[in-house]
């Protein structure tokens, strides 16, 4: 097997061949490795290169393996880690120039636990400033690129994790979502992610001077993002290893018990008064109709206090961040990251002082409703943006721009707020004026059940297909 079809190859048909001893984690490595540096300069989503230091990692898994040790789930498995997570002798940057020497004395346990599975970390991917944007561009890194575009933004806040592993730099990359930052770049890119629900994936960065907030610590999870929602299946359970460094952590298995009879699915089209495009209703129609030929039942059904739930969420998480945040983000932060956070102050007007209490007792009230629903819904179709991806730098054109790009996301970060698991796929492949685009939607799931929503996530992509081969078609594959 040739070096450019060994990058090509999903986590799950890599590892089935590392696991038989028929590819070695080095080749593994050396394959995305010489991928990256092929596609990486003009997309610039890695944005340091740990080369070295992964092909001395294969070598060790090769040793170790020639000496009877049993491969890990995860044997070889190129992967990448952002920028804003703790990894053993590297800066933890967050995307800001002050923070570009802060070197991480361990790893933090999502680092750990891919580590521990035999993956092989071969790049650190970047992040917009303080990872607080749903596009990537900073001044100590600069702009991320979509590889199906620069008419595209390539999301955030994970967004060279999402055009890393769409381009084939790796077959997994890290990522980690507070408001969207999974999802976003998902659906920029056409991949396919799962934002975990609260307590499943072990989090602490070991270089973290102070603990997080509390709304920081019960929105923001960490997660991959993927070429196919197999490989979810297939990284997910050791992610979700625990951790003692992380006392929230729920030890949940990844499968959970299977429910009897066709699993109902709640459908909406709702998008609150922003209009919906016409790509995202064909995309929402067509994986309706996935789910009905996979035999799912599906029922158009509005689910709870959506747009409710999304905007005192997000405006709560404001009234955090304005309190315990405000001042780091004027110290160290460009001036377009300060304008951004002005109009964010005014998208969504921060909730502080007394009510901030009232909402975070108010967040139960919210999660009941959901609970008690997806008892008979176990599964929520619904889109993520109600109009195709937008263009790069959209959220600095001012209130429009914000609106466009945070505003109308409440399917994102309601389920952030509520703690929910959301898988994002896409659905349909849209050939714009601007350009070709992926065309992603959401599926929410019931608390624990990550893996239900990964299930229809894989049912929409059979009828769909993979993003990555018409993108690979169009950026031309290389050797």
């Amino acid at each position: 097997m040739t070096q450019s079809e060994i990058w090509r190859l999903s986590a799950t048909d890599l590892t089935a061949l590392t696991h038989k001893g028929d590819l070695s984690a080095e080749n593994a490595a050396q394959a995305a490795i010489n991928r990256m540096e092929q596609v990486n300069p003009d997309l610039n989503a890695v944005v340091e290169n740990l080369s070295d230091e992964a092909l001395r990692r294969a070598r060790a898994l090769d040793q170790a393996r020639a000496k009877g040790e049993t491969p890990g789930p995860l044997h070889g498995v190129p992967v990448t880690i952002k920028v804003n997570v703790d990894q053993k002798g590297h800066a933890t940057t967050n995307g800001v120039v002050a923070l570009k020497d802060v070197i991480a004395p361990e790893d933090a346990p999502v680092v750990s636990n891919l580590q521990n599975a035999g993956a092989i970390v071969i790049g650190r991917t970047n992040t917009p400033e303080f990872s607080f944007r749903a596009d990537t561009d900073n001044p100590l890194y600069g702009r991320t690129y979509n590889p199906w575009g620069r008419h595209i933004s390539p999301g955030g806040s994970s967004g060279g994790a999402g055009a890393a592993v769409m381009a084939g730099i790796g077959a997994l990359a890290h990522g980690n979502d507070i408001g969207g930052s999974l999802r976003f770049p998902a659906a920029a890119n056409g991949a396919v992610t799962v934002k975990p629900g609260l307590g499943r994936v072990p989090a602490w960065n070991p270089s973290q001077k102070t603990e997080r907030g509390l709304l920081a610590q019960s929105m923001s999870v960490q997660g991959l993002i993927t070429r196919s929602a197999a490989d979810l299946h297939l990284s997910m359970p050791s992610l979700i290893a625990g951790d003692p460094r992380d006392p929230f952590h729920v030890p949940m298995p990844w499968r959970n018990e299977v429910l009897d009879g066709p699993i109902k699915v709640a459908f909406t089209k709702n998008t609150f008064g922003y209009a919906l495009h016409p790509e995202v209703e064909k995309a929402l129609d067509t994986a309706r109709d996935a789910l009905i030929d996979a035999g799912y039942l599906v029922e158009e059904m509005e689910p709870p206090d959506v747009f409710e739930c999304g905007r005192i969420g997000y405006r709560t998480l404001m009234g955090e961040v304005l309190t315990l945040m405000k001042s780091d983000i004027e110290a160290a932060g460009s001036q377009t990251i300060q304008d951004i956070f002005d109009v964010y102050f005014q998208e969504f007007p921060p909730i502080v002082e007394t009510e901030m209490i009232r909402m975070l007792a108010k967040r139960s009230h919210y999660a009941r409703e959901w609970s008690l629903f997806l008892q008979d819904y176990p599964l929520v179709l619904s889109p993520f943006l109600p109009r195709p991806f937008f263009k790069p730098d959209r959220d600095t054109e001012g209130a429009e721009g914000v609106h466009e790009v945070l505003g109308c996301a409440v399917y994102a970060y309601a389920m952030n707020f509520l703690g929910l698991p959301a898988a994002c796929v896409p659905a349909r492949l849209a050939e714009l004026p601007s350009g070709p685009q992926p065309i992603n939607v959401q599926i929410a799931a019931r608390r624990w059940r990550e893996d239900l929503a990964v299930d229809a996530a894989a049912a929409i992509e059979a009828r769909v297909g993979q993003m990555y081969i018409p993108l690979w078609e169009r950026m031309g594959t290389g050797n």
